[in-house]
């Protein structure tokens, strides 16, 4: 099942999903992560180590020092992983409003991690986004 690449349908049909749990980035080595696997929305391995996207009350219990609290928005259309230009509309919307973003793409769709106490700003952008490109919601 591929995704869709047509830029326009994308923005046209981009539908901004908020995801109600808290999150926070932590990093953690390699030897610690076993635990984490099954609850960890991201595992990302860099050279300096190795960064989690976790449940922020989950990474708070296990004193992993979360930091940037936020909330995912789930751009609820399939896009493809080779699409060009989406998420830079996505991050350009939200940057207009001075909304820092953190993207992530999925095999199936792409997430963007808000400050917690902008998520309602977010999804405005992003659905004046979706408005300008024909998108009609309820």
């Amino acid at each position: 099942m591929t995704g869709i690449s047509d830029l326009g349908t994308l923005l046209a049909g981009l539908r901004p999903e908020p995801d109600p749990t808290r999150y926070g980035f932590v990093t953690a080595e390699r030897a610690l992560l076993a635990p984490y696997a099954d609850t960890a929305l991201m595992i990302f391995h860099e050279r300096e180590g190795t960064t989690l996207i976790l449940p922020w009350q989950e990474a708070v219990a296990a004193d992993l020092d979360p930091v940037f609290p936020c909330r995912r928005i789930t751009l609820a259309i399939h896009s493809s992983l080779e699409a060009v230009g989406f998420m830079a509309h996505v991050a350009a919307a939200l940057a207009a409003e001075s909304i820092g973003c953190n993207p992530v793409a999925g095999y199936f769709h792409d997430h963007v991690f808000v400050p917690e106490d902008r998520l309602g700003d977010a999804l405005a952008a992003l659905k004046a986004l979706a408005r300008a490109n024909g998108r009609e919601f309820d």
